[in-house]
């Protein structure tokens, strides 16, 4: 690996962090974050070391999804700022040295945007075709819906129209007929117009039902090709744009397919993808206090192309989803995690921050933490997980974990000026609310999360072996222990990490390394050990206890 490499590609060894504009920082006073508060607090994100910052829809909306309801691709919600405030955000994330990349929601739009309205008035339209439409009566679909507490079907009759149109979430949200050229046009257009403002890419929502032609006749879809082109289409006009922007998937299928959306060995489809399965294996093992599923998961990830990446993450704006388990082993992550009804989402998730799942017990925070920064992939962190920050389970659905960024333990928790009434949302109360949980009294606190978080982040960014390695386990005796070794050339750094609330002795051997040999905890300033005979090395663990292990050979150079 030569170090050119780490910034031509840099979304192998970024650190991305989520945010909602609306819930981040309000500057105007009126209840709701914008762009220009993001504006402001761009300097506490360059110093967490944030690399890239990815803004959840900003677009305008009529707010029936919390903004992924979206009524115009070109603009801006005038409740959030201006293009100029936009420009302002991504001009300042540049020059502290984050790029952005923003949501791409193209596999539906609102009920309420000008091409629906159009389509729904006529049968001639030249908007008509933008969606997905048919005369008779449809099948039972209700299996199917992807929000089975709101919706009965994946088709919805529309009076104007006289037909009934397709949709994969709300009714409210059409999907956009993806076997239409003009469509396809469109959506690049869309891309090539945010690009010129200066982002380095999107996060690209629900990719397999973007690019899936469902709803449409035999022959249409028959016409329609390979799902995946579209994807490369994508994909190449992104590049031949700005060469080194990235396309972030949400692509939450089994481990061989998620490897098709990558495009294989080609890489030409998505940049990177969200590791789900590790994530919930990851859960299962903190649920259990054994490492075996979340080793069992990383051994079944694909290989991909170099130039590919997983995007890990313990956390994001949805609920976390527990899908690919089976029904016993979700069942044994609710009864850790969210035993009671209304920590629970849909019978598949939890509505939770991770902070409450671990009963606020700081050891198996940092413990967790400490794992997403040294698995093989790139860390993506959500709002005010630097902080543990806590959920609302008074605000209904997915919107639990999307409570305001707590930055003091002033009046709404310095989010706002306005009056609580006004709040674009209810803060978090109780034990994880501002009171206790804030960005300005943790900036001073050395034993704080944050500065926890600090410091894993700056040793990941030393470390160019975690981004780029794939996953290694080490033989050792303890179940509830991991140890693996990132490898990349001549870089190596062993990851040692106890799950149980017991202390361990950990033995387990680096293969060619000399007796002798140094290895220092890159997380605990002067710690270090040496490897015995044969690569032999022995340490102890206390409960929830990690160490990054870097192995120095003789003649290394690097800082320890």
């Amino acid at each position: 690996m030569r170090i050119t490499e780490t910034s031509d590609l840099w979304w192998k060894t970024a650190v991305v962090y989520c945010l909602d504009v609306q819930t981040y920082m309000d500057w105007d006073g009126d209840g709701m974050g914008d762009l220009q508060g993001l504006a402001e607090r761009i300097d506490y994100l360059a110093d967490l070391g944030v690399t890239c910052l990815w803004l959840m829809p900003f677009f305008p909306t009529t707010d029936r999804d919390d903004g992924y309801d979206i009524t115009d691709y070109y603009a801006v919600d005038p409740r959030l700022g201006t293009f100029g405030d936009f420009v302002e955000v991504v001009r300042t994330a540049r020059d502290r040295g984050m790029r952005v990349i923003i949501d791409l929601v193209l596999n539906h739009t609102s009920d309420k945007h000008p091409w629906f309205r159009a389509a729904r008035r006529s049968h001639t339209s030249p908007y008509r075709d933008f969606y997905v439409w048919r005369t008779e009566e449809p099948p039972d679909t209700s299996a199917q819906v992807v929000f089975p507490d709101k919706e009965d079907s994946l088709w919805q009759y529309d009076d104007s129209a006289g037909a009934w149109y397709f949709h994969r979430f709300y009714r409210t949200q059409p999907d956009l007929n993806i076997t239409n050229s003009r469509v396809r046009d469109e959506m690049l257009k869309i891309m090539g117009f945010w690009l010129e403002l200066g982002i380095s890419g999107f996060r690209v929502d629900a990719v397999p039902f973007l690019i899936d032609p469902e709803g449409v006749d035999a022959e249409t879809k028959r016409a329609f090709g390979d799902p995946h082109d579209h994807l490369r289409e994508l994909r190449s006009f992104l590049e031949r744009r700005v060469g080194d922007a990235a396309l972030l998937g949400e692509v939450n299928l089994p481990y061989p397919d998620q490897r098709a959306f990558f495009g294989g060995d080609d890489a030409d489809e998505l940049t990177m993808q969200f590791d789900f399965i590790a994530m919930q294996n990851l859960y299962l093992s903190l649920a259990r206090q054994d490492a075996r599923p979340l080793v069992r998961a990383l051994k079944r990830r694909p290989r991909t192309a170099r130039e590919s990446q997983w995007g890990t993450f313990v956390r994001n704006h949805d609920e976390l989803t527990l899908d690919k388990l089976s029904d016993q082993e979700r069942e044994e992550v609710f009864a850790a995690f969210g035993s009671e009804p209304s920590m629970q989402l849909y019978g598949r998730g939890l509505r939770r921050r991770l902070p409450p799942m671990l009963d606020g017990d700081p050891r198996r925070l940092r413990l967790v933490y400490s794992l997403l920064f040294s698995l093989p992939g790139t860390p993506v962190l959500f709002y005010g997980e630097e902080l543990g920050m806590g959920e609302n389970l008074d605000i209904p659905g997915r919107l639990a974990v999307r409570t305001p960024m707590q930055w003091s333990n002033t009046r709404n928790g310095g989010f706002s000026d306005a009056a609580p009434s006004r709040l674009r949302r209810p803060l978090t109360e109780g034990g994880y609310g501002p009171a206790y949980v804030n960005a300005a009294d943790q900036r001073t606190d050395p034993d704080s999360l944050l500065q926890f978080m600090r410091l894993l982040i700056r040793r990941y960014r030393e470390s160019p072996e975690l981004g780029w390695s794939t996953f290694q386990p080490l033989d050792q005796p303890h179940r509830d222990v991991l140890v693996h070794l990132c490898e990349v050339d001549e870089r190596r750094l062993v990851a040692v990490h106890n799950l149980a609330n017991e202390g361990r002795t950990v033995p387990f051997t680096v293969e060619g390394c000399a007796e002798g040999t140094v290895l220092t905890d890159l997380l605990e300033d002067g710690w270090s050990t040496r490897a015995g005979r044969g690569g032999g090395v022995e340490l102890s663990l206390e409960p929830y206890g990690s160490r990054w292990l870097r192995v120095l050979v003789e003649g290394d150079r690097r800082l320890p």
